[in-house]
């Protein structure tokens, strides 16, 4: 067997046996399978595994391998999880089912006004800062209800769920359930949050998508080429 399938077999077995120990039914927890950096060579094997749901980190990278791949392969959903410019967003819009990075009034906007052109609406999460990262994009935490509230009455967005990336140096779990809490009070069913090393944790606290590279995939190569 390829490694990566064999990779997203393990992972799959990964999150059902936590999905049990959190009493949880496997269906309600998505697989992102995290593509970034990796070829379509190195794709395939696990779109022929049975995997449709992949992440994309950048629009340029995606619009490069994807069509393509979702021209030969049918059933594909083409996840964004990394941070958008604001005049990328007609090409997300065109090419991404979900957006898991809205953070801003600049982006609502943009976004806004592509969704209307093009007749198209992505899923879209609200990334949140749980952890204040000053490197990090997001929305704080206690701006999170305010900006929820101006996707929809101020951009005419649906926004259905929240993203979260913990820092790397703290516990996951306490920024999991922030988010979940953060969510629930709004009314948003979905929560991305959870990746290779912590997704159990994740899904013991509500994560409806998590996002898993590297335990499919192996090491990740480098990036070649311009942020987009």
């Amino acid at each position: 067997m390829d490694t990566a399938a064999s990779g997203l077999s393990h992972v799959r077995a990964d999150i059902a046996r936590a999905c049990r120990d959190a009493a949880r039914d496997p269906a309600g927890v998505t697989l992102v399978a995290v593509s970034k950096t990796f070829p379509a060579e190195a794709i395939e094997p696990v779109i022929e595994a049975g995997q449709r749901v992949f992440g994309e980190n950048r629009v340029q990278e995606a619009k490069g391998k994807w069509p393509a791949l979702t021209e030969k392969y049918s059933g594909i959903e083409l996840h964004l999880i990394g941070p958008l410019q604001s005049n990328k967003a007609r090409e997300a819009v065109a090419l991404f089912d979900a957006i898991h990075s809205v953070d801003r009034a600049s982006l609502c906007e943009a976004l806004a006004r592509e969704v209307e052109k093009l007749g198209k609406s992505p899923t879209l999460f609200v990334q949140v800062n749980t952890g204040a990262e000053a490197q990090k994009a997001g929305v704080l935490p206690q701006d999170a209800d305010a900006f929820i509230k101006a996707c929809s009455a101020t951009y005419g967005l649906t926004i259905s769920g929240l993203m979260c990336i913990p820092p790397v140096d703290e516990a996951p779990a306490p920024h999991f359930a922030l988010t979940a809490k953060i969510a629930q009070r709004n009314g948003l069913k979905l929560l991305s949050m959870g990746m290779s090393a912590d997704f159990a944790d994740a899904i013991a606290l509500g994560a409806t998508h998590v996002r898993i590279g590297s335990a499919i995939f192996g090491t990740r190569p480098p990036f070649k080429g311009a942020e987009a």
